[in-house]
């Protein structure tokens, strides 16, 4: 396998790259790739990080130092991040990194350019998490060493308390996350922001654009209370605007640096946009939904009249159900609006107030409260997950109390200007986060049961539709326990892929380790509980449960990694079934934990032997569990379609006796078509709808059909409405899809079925007119 370098640039990155460049890297180069006017920039990968950590040695003192750490305890939690952070920060760069970075950055402008040096974690801006805010931004670096202790510092953030805590609630294991680092031209914003490419809760087609003066971090921070415009793409219009007093701006500052200034009394009450430049913002937005399939949240600058698209990450809280409270679910007598302000979370709260001014008054913050500030950062994200609801004088819906709030499920009101003031520490109110209002008194609020059954929008109540019914069975994709409530919020018709690496790889041991150890009943009950979870939250709905499919190369940073072979090409490797049968041991840890919940009753449990090649491999792995205790003629045992040699003896498998089918696009993309996509010689090649790989997929479909095997698909190809429309008029019979994708493709496939019924009956018509 070819090595990835330290520094790729834009240009050779794609979505499929988050493991070598993060979510933010992978996203800038797919935007650029689409043609959007990204400015110019550089990633340092993720394996550059990694080799800093193994050249200097730091990699086991820093996993000591955050082992066994209890992440709600405050100081114990503070002096461990410092510990490691100052230890990344002392180490020396190795030359061959920072030969290679300083090389790239003089490229740029012979080592003057000012830039933006942004951390880019392989965890962050996903489908199912946003991460915001976790790891550190430094705006306005100019010069060799500032790069390259920018750089260093963004790779040090990786360890920061919010981030170390974020992740282990999470169910992110510290091993498992590394960083890049973007390095990118600074755009002297005169005017920024953020924008929504759909309604961040209700999914509706309104772009909603927030903005002001300078750069965006004063919106994204919550610094500044921005303008609000919203375009509604169905009427090609602005249909509504809100003009809010900007007194601050964030610029640059010298040759390092940035600064919060005043803004001119005169411009402070001036429209940012105008609704030709809202219209221009808004197209961008809608290119960028459409490319990646799922609404986008943007971030954008403009110096004159040229418009700069800085990030797009998935909007991660569309039709998420409030954990605290349904929206107006108060049962008690409700007091004076006392505030007013934009509704960030939808959901209403009562509670006592708590303010926080510093990070030195979180330790006040109880279960319950009310949480209020001038603004929030990420340094408070361990008291916004105890609070039941936020209220902040300053931001608007893009700001970070708005983003993490409605990650979290908790009721906001945002940008109130004056709670800070008019609130009282303890002092009951009552908030709702919909209508963007606070009342005196905390009025008893029930308990949720459902999601919001309206938006606000634009001053208007929108109706929630009505449930989408398909034939087409719209499944979702889960990797993590944690996700399965939002997964299940979806109104998804089961779970076509649970995949069981994160499980595994979070116990921080192979396999191997827990056999050699003796503790397998430890392996066991852990799978065990974490597919439990997924299951409890679709009941009665399948659940298909993919068996290890982890390389080599990602065990071998873990306790009992030394055991690991040495492979020259995991990916064509000793993984996925082949795996299993040859280490039987390790296979039936799995199957002990399976049986498990087979004999509590969950017979919605399917699994589904990866990297399949012949039928005899599915036979043999049947007749293992067979002999362990399972009656394999009561359980559903299904296949991944993800080599070519799998989908050309597809009727073989039927034969055998699968109980389904689905397609591992990414896989059996690149062994079709020979494209290693995280090869920058060749990754430009890599074609999804490459004629032979689409040319399988149909076959496999039909041959399905024929033997009544339900086939279904959840590689990313699931997520994408364009291809599962082919799929759908190509005959299959189920999708699984990313989260935030769900809803999406439940639309795709139920327009794709009246599409075809209705050329169905207008074909059968015209015949018979003789038309």
């Amino acid at each position: 396998m070819t090595e990835m370098p330290n520094v790729l640039w834009l240009e050779e990155i794609s979505k499929d790259d988050i493991p070598s460049v993060g979510g933010k890297g992978a996203s800038l180069g797919e935007m650029t790739s689409v043609g959007l006017p990204v400015p110019k920039a550089f990633v340092v990968t993720a394996q550059a990080f990694r080799k800093f950590l193994v050249e200097t040695g730091l990699e086991d003192s820093i996993f000591t130092l955050l082992s066994d750490l209890d992440v709600d305890n405050n100081d114990a939690l503070e002096e461990v991040s410092r510990s490691v952070r100052d230890l990344v920060l002392g180490a020396k760069m190795p030359e061959g990194i920072k030969e290679e970075v300083l090389a790239a950055y003089g490229s740029m402008g012979d080592g003057e350019l000012v830039v933006a040096v942004r951390s880019s974690a392989t965890a962050e801006d996903l489908p199912d998490a946003s991460f915001a805010g976790q790891q550190e931004t430094y705006l306005n670096i100019k010069g060799d060493a500032d790069v390259i202790e920018a750089v260093q510092m963004c790779w040090a953030s990786l360890y920061g308390a919010r981030a170390v805590y974020y992740r282990a609630k999470q169910g992110f294991d510290d091993r498992t996350v590394n960083i890049a680092v973007v390095v990118q031209q600074l755009i002297r914003s005169e005017k920024s922001g953020v924008m929504f490419s759909s309604h961040p809760v209700s999914g509706e087609p309104l772009t909603i654009i927030e903005g002001s003066w300078g750069l965006g971090e004063a919106v994204v921070s919550g610094s500044v209370s921005p303008d609000k415009y919203v375009f509604d793409r169905r009427l090609k219009r602005v249909v509504d605007r809100l003009i809010s007093n900007k007194e601050y701006m964030i610029v640059p500052v010298g040759e390092k640096g940035t600064e919060l200034v005043e803004i001119p009394k005169d411009r402070q009450d001036e429209p940012v946009l105008s609704d030709t430049e809202v219209t221009r913002l808004a197209e961008f937005g809608r290119i960028s939904e459409e490319h990646y399939g799922v609404p986008q949240d943007l971030e954008w600058g403009m110096v004159g009249d040229t418009i700069y698209i800085l990030q797009s990450r998935p909007i991660t809280t569309i039709g998420v159900n409030n954990t605290h409270a349904a929206p107006s679910a108060q049962t008690g007598p409700q007091g004076a609006v006392i505030l007013e302000g934009n509704g960030a979370s939808p959901g209403v709260a009562g509670g006592p107030v708590i303010i926080v001014h510093d990070v030195k008054d979180l330790g006040k913050v109880k279960d319950g409260d009310i949480l209020v500030a001038r603004m929030t950062n990420p340094d408070m994200v361990p008291a916004m997950r105890k609070v039941s609801g936020i209220i902040t004088d300053e931001g608007g819906m893009t700001c970070h109390a708005a983003i993490v709030s409605r990650e979290l499920g908790t009721p906001a009101v945002v940008g109130t200007k004056t709670a800070t003031k008019t609130l009282k520490d303890g002092q009951m109110v009552t908030i709702d986060g919909e209508k963007g209002l606070v009342f005196e008194g905390a009025a008893a609020v029930s308990a949720p049961a459902q999601a919001a059954p309206a938006a606000q929008v634009a001053g208007a109540t929108v109706a929630a539709p009505a449930p989408v019914i398909t034939a087409t069975s719209v499944k979702v994709n889960v990797s993590l326990p944690e996700a399965a409530v939002r997964a299940a919020a979806t109104g998804a018709d089961g779970v076509g892929l649970l995949r069981i690496e994160h499980l595994i790889l979070g116990m921080n041991k192979t396999p191997g380790w827990f056999i050699k150890n003796g503790k397998e009943e430890e392996f066991i009950s852990e799978l065990y509980t974490g597919i439990k979870t997924v299951l409890d939250a679709f009941p009665g709905k399948p659940v298909w449960v993919r068996t290890l499919d982890a390389p080599t190369d990602e065990f071998r940073n873990m306790l009992g990694g030394e055991d690991e072979p040495d492979e020259h090409n995991p990916m064509l490797g000793w993984r996925g079934i082949r795996r299993d049968l040859q280490s039987e041991a390790q296979f039936k840890m799995q199957v002990d934990a399976f049986k498990r919940l087979w004999d509590e009753g969950y017979d919605n449990l399917g699994l589904m032997f990866p990297l399949v090649s012949h039928p005899d491999q599915f036979v043999r792995a049947k007749e293992l569990i067979a002999g362990w205790g399972v009656n394999v003629d009561e359980v559903d045992l299904g296949i991944m379609i993800e080599i070519p040699a799998c989908a050309i003896l597809i009727e073989d498998f039927c034969k055998a006796g699968v109980s389904f089918a689905s397609f591992g696009t990414n896989d059996l993309i690149q062994y079709t078509i020979a494209i290693d996509r995280n090869n920058e010689l060749v990754s430009p090649m890599y074609w999804p709808k490459h004629p032979a790989v689409l040319k399988l997929i149909h076959d496999a479909i039909a041959v399905c059909r024929d033997y009544h095997v339900e086939c279904s698909i959840c590689g990313q190809a699931g997520s994408d409405p364009k291809m599962v429309e082919w799929l759908i008029e190509n005959g299959i019979t189920s999708v699984s899809a990313n989260i935030d994708a769900v809803p999406k493709i439940r639309g795709t496939a139920a327009k794709t079925e009246k599409r075809l019924i209705l050329d169905a009956v207008r074909a059968k018509n015209a015949s018979e007119w003789n038309i």
